[in-house]
């Protein structure tokens, strides 16, 4: 539970060993997916504190349960072809993969929401800028 993907991701995030999240995780049964189902911010659980503070920097249960399984369809779907069909769980070049191109879409939705201002050239400026 602490050297699988969202195990990474959680070390990164809680600055906790891979040990002491495994050692969280064996409080309730199951793999990060099932631990993210049973997840409950009430409970005091030391492993759901740990979802609790990836939570809070904006990742929902179900990026989480994606990222485990490198399986959501849009970021599969901007992944080439030859290596989407190829990802394999807890292989690392393919997460790194998967994460950079989620990364890629979140930043092209952010810049698709961004009002960005028309720019105004003088007429000789703009020749100098296709020049």
């Amino acid at each position: 539970m602490g050297s699988c993907n969202c195990g990474h991701l959680a070390q990164t995030v809680t600055h906790l060993t891979k040990a002491e999240i495994h050692t969280q995780a064996l409080q309730r049964y199951g793999d990060w997916e099932r631990q993210l189902v049973d997840y409950c911010p009430t409970s005091g659980l030391p492993f759901d504190q740990t979802i609790d503070e990836m939570l809070a920097l904006g990742f929902s249960r179900e990026d989480l349960t994606y990222l485990e399984k490198i399986a959501d369809p849009a970021v599969r779907a901007a992944i080439p072809f030859e290596r989407r069909n190829a990802l394999r769980h807890n292989q690392r070049d393919d997460v790194v993969l998967y994460l950079r191109t989620w990364a890629d879409l979140l930043e092209q939705r952010l810049l698709a929401t961004l009002p960005l201002p028309e720019l105004m050239l003088e007429p000789n400026l703009a020749e100098e800028v296709v020049a």
